[in-house]
C-alpha cells in the first residue's frame, strides 16, 4: 500500500477545500491542528499557503506514526485538553499571548480509530472494549461497563449519549455482566431496546459514543481547548471547528457566542458606558455542511457542521 492511500484511508479529511479556504485570509505564522490524526488538513494546508506553519497535536500514539517530515510542521502528542502546556512545549519561542494565526479542531473519533478493532471502538467489529483514545485516559471502556452501577450507566447514555432507553440499557448491562468485547455489548443494548428502535440505526451506536465520550472526557477537552484557542488566536487569525454530534457543537455555539458579544449596555443608552467591545466576528453566517458530493464519497462527513470565527481585536 503506497504511502498517501494509507493515510487517506487512516482518516480521510472532511471538508477539506472549506477548511482551507477559510484559513487563506489568516496572517502569517503558525496554525495548529489540534486533532492531526492522519496529517490531512495539515498537509494541504502547508501545501496551499506558503506563509503557514502547522504545528500538530494528537494524542493517539497510532497518529503520531503518521507524521512526515517537514520543515514548516511540528508535532507534539498530547491531549488538547491540555492545549496550553502544549503549546508552551512544542513553542517555546512565543513572544505573546495572541500570536497564533489558526486554530483547526476536526473533533470526534477518526476513521483508523472505528476501522481497527483493537481499539475498540466500533460496534461493528467484534474488539476489546477500550476505546481510549490515547495513553492519558484513565480508564477504559470495560472499566465503565462492568464497573458502574445503573444509575452512573444511565446518566453517562443520557447525558453523552442522549439515550432514550438509558435506564432499560443500563440494567440490561448490569445483568450481562461481565461484558468482555465490543460485540457482545452491542449485542446486549440492541436486545434491551424495543424493536421499533432498532429499524432505523444501530440501537448501540449511542451508548458507544456515550461510553467514549465518557472514557476519554472528550467534551470537558473540548471546552478547555476552546477557551485557549479564543485566547491565543491573533488578530485575523481565525478558529475552525467541525462538530459531529450535538453535544460538541452546542459547546462550539456557546463559546463562540460568548466570544461575539460585545456592548450589554440596554437599548436606551444612546451611547456605551460598559465598555465592552467585541473581539470575534463570525465567518461562517451560517454553519457549513458537507456537500452530497461528499457524502457520497465519504459517508462519515455527514453529520459534520463547521463553525469558525476570527478575532477583530484583543
Amino acid at each position: 500500500m503506497d504511502r498517501e492511500h494509507h493515510e487517506t484511508s487512516y482518516h480521510q479529511p472532511v471538508m477539506l477545500e472549506e477548511v482551507i479556504d477559510l484559513f487563506r485570509p489568516v496572517p502569517p505564522g503558525w496554525i495548529v491542528d489540534a486533532t492531526h490524526g492522519g496529517g490531512g488538513h495539515t498537509r494541504a494546508l502547508l501545501a496551499a499557503l506558503p506563509e503557514i506553519n502547522v504545528l500538530g497535536v494528537d494524542r493517539d500514539p497510532d497518529a503520531a506514526a503518521q507524521v512526515r517530515v517537514d520543515p514548516r510542521l511540528r508535532f507534539i502528542q498530547g491531549n488538547f485538553g491540555a492545549l496550553q502546556s502544549l503549546l508552551s512545549q512544542a513553542l517555546p519561542e512565543r513572544q505573546a499571548q495572541h500570536d497564533i494565526s489558526g486554530f483547526l479542531f476536526d473533533l470526534g473519533v477518526s476513521s483508523h480509530q472505528l476501522d481497527v478493532p483493537e481499539r475498540g471502538f466500533s460496534y461493528h467489529r467484534k474488539g476489546p472494549l477500550d476505546m481510549r483514545m490515547g495513553p492519558d485516559a484513565a480508564v477504559a471502556a470495560r472499566d465503565v461497563v462492568n464497573g458502574y452501577g445503573v444509575d452512573d450507566l444511565a446518566r453517562i447514555f443520557r447525558r453523552f449519549g442522549e439515550e432514550r432507553f438509558a435506564r432499560r440499557i443500563a440494567a440490561a448491562i448490569v445483568a450481562q455482566r461481565p461484558i468482555g468485547d465490543t460485540a457482545t455489548l452491542a449485542t446486549v443494548v440492541a436486545e434491551a431496546v424495543p424493536a421499533a428502535a432498532r429499524r432505523r440505526r444501530h440501537p448501540a451506536r449511542r451508548v458507544f459514543q456515550a461510553l467514549r465520550i465518557e472514557v476519554n472526557q472528550e467534551l470537558q477537552a473540548v471546552e478547555a481547548a476552546l477557551d485557549v484557542a479564543l485566547e491565543s488566536v491573533c488578530v485575523g487569525g481565525r478558529i475552525v471547528v467541525m462538530a459531529y454530534h450535538s453535544l460538541e457543537d452546542r459547546i462550539v455555539k456557546r463559546r463562540f457566542a460568548a466570544a461575539l458579544e460585545g456592548c450589554t449596555c440596554p437599548p436606551e443608552i444612546a451611547v456605551c458606558v460598559c465598555g465592552k467591545v467585541a473581539q470575534f466576528k463570525k465567518v461562517t453566517r451560517k454553519p457549513i455542511r458537507p456537500s452530497e458530493g461528499e457524502i457520497e464519497e465519504n459517508p462519515r462527513a455527514r453529520s459534520a457542521v463547521l463553525r469558525a470565527v476570527e478575532r477583530i481585536s484583543i
